[in-house]
């Protein structure tokens, strides 16, 4: 399956040196032995709580998750890894070509986490291999990582018999992940298989729907530094002369990779017609006094769990009356479903309460051809050319988290107190949409913040960012008098 397991030579690239047997000798000498110091995180219960109710889902089969591959972004350096989310979800771990199996026991499962064992001073990897501990630092022994996720370890090496043993039509596998899993485990009737691997995915999903208070901390983090991030942007935003776009995204990749593990997604920068880009994160624009710009970023805390926020501001400081009443139409949008967010609404629901402010805002407007009820019908939704996405989405450990729930779980299922999701309507007027008045061409707005679903309503996690368009006026001019800082 990986050098590791094959027992092989590492790796060797076309730079790489000739190490002459003297060199090899006398690298192999004279190390001092480090142990680390290993205490269990203070979260293993919650991944623990995890694991058992996957277990109690389906008794007597064997499940198997994988973290992932590490991926190649050129030659030989690869992407920063990050491990998959269902994955770090059950176990809190962060190391590549990891694998969880759930092994069937008469009283549930036994969790074991097949891991790479340490590249120690033992072999002379340590110092040929890219990860040996010259190359990435020291990294954990099987007991060590066992002692700090409170979860059995093994070594990879064993993970191939592993596979190999487990009983056909009885097992499921988290499938994309890792090529050498999904080779490893033939599906049984493949048909049939596929359906069985895509009920772990859809049970794993609609598990991490309610999030605890643990996670919902974790959240908080996130968000809290993702407030910082843009009070660090706007700081540096001048309203007199322009900035590229890149620029603004730097200062908010700092204050991720600061405060938090990176950013949760490619930030998104638009400036003027670059905000109509939905996902515009090429952010090769410059920004110009007298347009807005659109910003949807988010910091990854520690553990995984990100923020998505979007603000939409007036360069100069002052919005235009055009841009103000379009800003003003979203923010009413946004505003009616948080007031309709509660447990026991239907998702889908929240989401035609936004779009009903949003089509009566482009009527409003003079845009609509047709009446409000039949721009909004099932036959038409011709409203949409303006507004294209939907409302919001779940979030956690996945900036669209629990994307593999079931339709009639998420998008046609009842909001329950614990779940967490964002609310971002817009507008978007292209520069090339003859439709609309040419003062409207180019201007985009979204305004996003990510709530809490509590027993009675919703609690606004990123209220520390103004929503208003006359609050953001006054949030912008504090923030420029304060002026730049670096994280600390």
């Amino acid at each position: 399956m990986t050098a590791e397991n094959s027992g092989t030579q590492p790796k060797t690239e076309s730079h790489d040196p000739d190490f002459p047997e003297a060199f090899l000798s006398f690298m192999r000498q004279g190390w001092r032995e480090d142990p680390l110091t290993v205490t269990p995180r203070p979260e293993v219960p919650n991944y623990a709580k995890r694991r058992a109710a996957l277990s109690e889902a389906f008794p007597g089969e064997t499940l198997v998750i994988p973290s992932g591959n590490e991926k190649v972004r050129a030659n030989d350096t690869d992407y920063h890894f990050r491990p998959g989310s269902d994955f770090f979800y059950l176990t809190g771990d962060h190391d590549p070509d990891s694998v969880l199996i759930l092994h069937p026991s008469g009283s549930g499962h036994d969790a074991v986490l097949y891991t790479r064992q340490r590249n120690s001073k033992d072999t002379d990897r340590f110092f040929r291999d890219r990860n040996g501990e010259l190359w990435v630092g020291r990294t954990h022994t099987l007991a060590e990582k066992s002692t700090e996720l409170g979860l059995p370890t093994a070594a990879l090496g064993d993970l191939g018999p592993a596979l190999a043993g487990a009983a056909p039509g009885r097992t499921r596998v988290l499938r994309g992940l890792d090529p050498h899993v999904d080779r490893a485990v033939l599906p049984y009737e493949p048909d049939r298989a596929k359906l069985r691997d895509r009920e772990l995915a859809h049970v794993i999903s609609e598990l991490k729907l309610v999030k605890d208070e643990w996670e919902i901390a974790q959240l908080q983090a996130a968000i809290d530094a993702t407030v910082r991030g843009f009070e660090d942007v706007a700081r540096v935003l001048p309203a007199d002369r322009g900035v590229r776009e890149r620029l603004l995204e730097g200062v908010f990749g700092l204050r991720a990779r600061h405060d938090g593990n990176d950013v949760g997604y490619t930030s998104i920068v638009g400036a003027g017609p670059h905000a109509t880009i939905l996902h515009w994160v090429r952010n090769t624009g410059v920004t110009v006094p007298g347009e807005l710009l659109l910003m949807d970023m988010g910091v990854e805390g520690h553990n995984l769990y990100t923020a998505d926020v979007t603000r939409t501001v007036p360069v100069n400081g002052v919005f235009t009356p055009l841009q103000r009443q379009v800003y003003d139409i979203v923010h009413a949008s946004q505003q009616a479903g948080m007031d309709a967010i509660k447990p026991g609404v239907v998702f889908r629901d929240v989401h035609k309460v936004c779009m009903r402010v949003l089509a009566e805002g482009l009527h409003d407007l003079g845009l609509l051809p047709v009446g409000v009820d039949q721009a909004m019908a099932d036959d038409s939704t011709i409203y949409r050319r303006w507004t294209l996405h939907g409302f919001g989405h779940m979030l956690g450990i996945d900036v669209h988290d629990c994307s593999a729930a079931r339709n009639e779980t998420y998008r046609e299922g009842e909001l329950k107190e614990g779940y967490v999701l964002t609310v971002e309507p817009g507008l978007y007027f292209q520069p090339e949409d003859e439709l609309v008045p040419e003062e409207l061409r180019g201007v985009g707005v979204r305004i996003e913040d990510d709530v809490l679903v509590t027993a009675d309503g919703c609690r606004n996690l990123s209220a520390g960012l103004p929503r208003s368009s006359g609050e953001v006026e006054q949030w912008l001019a504090a923030q420029r008098e304060a002026g730049p800082r670096l994280p600390g």
